[in-house]
């Protein structure tokens, strides 16, 4: 199940049809990294729509800076989320026929899962950074542009909810109970987080024209 290049280079009627294949990566994870990379790359859109020399330009410019790099680790995470799921895999596949495999084949899936698990919380945190610019983005940038802030909003908060979902999905398998502790209590936090800079977000879209 090895990759040859990064899903980044794919056209994209060719990562659609790796979406659509029977094979087990790219899959949900990798997808909300990829929802979660487009609703940034529409943020940084509107923010650059602003004319220059006012105050919304300058906290928009400053919002554009922090976002770029948030989209291209979540871009990133497209890829290392398949190549986690595929370390899982291949860990599986380890021979545990005596006690000494046993332990290198367990170990080796705990090592992964932990991965597995990383990939979708790193999305939920770049989705959590850059729904706190949105605020900022909803609030200073073009009315005319409200749709666009508002399909970013949506596909942050999808992105942001997905990859929780595989975290949940990842932590019964993990033997480490501190570390499970820790993730679920960081997750729980990353999500009441995003859903009320997302539900803040989409009220200032919604707010009469005249409104500050």
């Amino acid at each position: 199940m090895s990759r040859e290049r990064s899903y980044s280079t794919y056209t994209l009627d060719a990562l659609l049809e790796a979406f659509a294949s029977n094979a087990p990566v790219p899959g949900g994870g990798s997808a909300s990294a990829l929802a979660g990379a487009t609703g940034v790359a529409l943020l940084i859109m509107v923010a650059s729509m602003q004319k220059a020399g006012t105050t919304a330009s300058v906290e928009l410019a400053a919002a554009a800076a922090r976002l770029r790099p948030l989209r291209d680790a979540l871009t990133s995470l497209i890829d290392r989320d398949g190549d986690a799921y595929t370390s899982v895999i291949d860990a599986l596949r380890l021979p545990k026929g005596s006690d000494a495999q046993a332990v290198v084949q367990r170990q080796a899936f705990e090592s992964a899962m932990r991965e597995a698990t990383e990939a979708p919380l790193e999305v939920m945190r770049m989705c959590r950074l850059a729904l706190a610019d949105a605020l900022i983005v909803a609030a200073q940038g073009r009315r005319s542009a409200a749709s666009d802030v508002g399909v970013a909003i949506e596909l942050l908060r999808a992105a942001a909810r997905g990859a929780s979902m595989n975290v949940d999905t990842n932590l019964p398998a993990l033997n480490d109970t501190a570390y499970v502790d820790r993730v679920r209590t960081e997750r729980r936090q990353l999500d009441v987080d995003s859903a009320a800079d997302a539900e803040r977000a989409l009220a200032l879209l919604s707010r009469p024209s005249g409104d500050s």
